[in-house]
């Protein structure tokens, strides 16, 4: 069902700060700096072998990522899956029961398509699913 990890979401505070610890410390190279006005978060990609580190500053309080960094702290936020086709992923999930966040794919970073699962459905892990543009798996 699912192609591999697409990227590990991380909520952070400083955006500029964690970017420099993970160029710095880790060797990894910015891939792409975007605002998803939508999510309500700037996010940054990072390259790590086929995949990315994701973090995500919270535009807001009030928003998702802003609300998780409240109640949390910085840290480990999602986990991602690159799928090739979102609308039957999703189907299928929620025929096998799985509770869904997003019924509906929505425009996610380099416009790609996006879901959330709920973490009480997925083992307690905040789980999303990427359609990349472009067909970028």
């Amino acid at each position: 069902m699912f192609g591999r990890i697409d990227h590990v979401g991380v909520a952070v505070e400083d955006l500029d700060a964690a970017i420099g610890l993970y160029e710095k410390s880790f060797a990894m190279e910015l891939a792409h700096r975007e605002t998803v006005e939508s999510q309500g978060v700037e996010a940054v990609l990072l390259d790590v072998g086929d995949g990315h580190i994701e973090l995500l500053r919270p535009l807001g309080p009030d928003t998702a990522v802003g609300k998780f960094l409240a109640r949390k702290g910085p840290g480990l936020h999602h986990v991602a899956y690159a799928v090739e086709d979102i609308d039957a992923t999703l189907g299928r999930l929620a025929e096998a029961g799985l509770e869904l966040i997003d019924r509906e794919a929505r425009v996610g970073i380099r416009d790609s398509r996006v879901a959330f699962l709920h973490p009480r459905s997925t083992g307690g892990v905040l789980t999303e699913i990427v359609e990349p543009a472009g067909g970028e798996h």
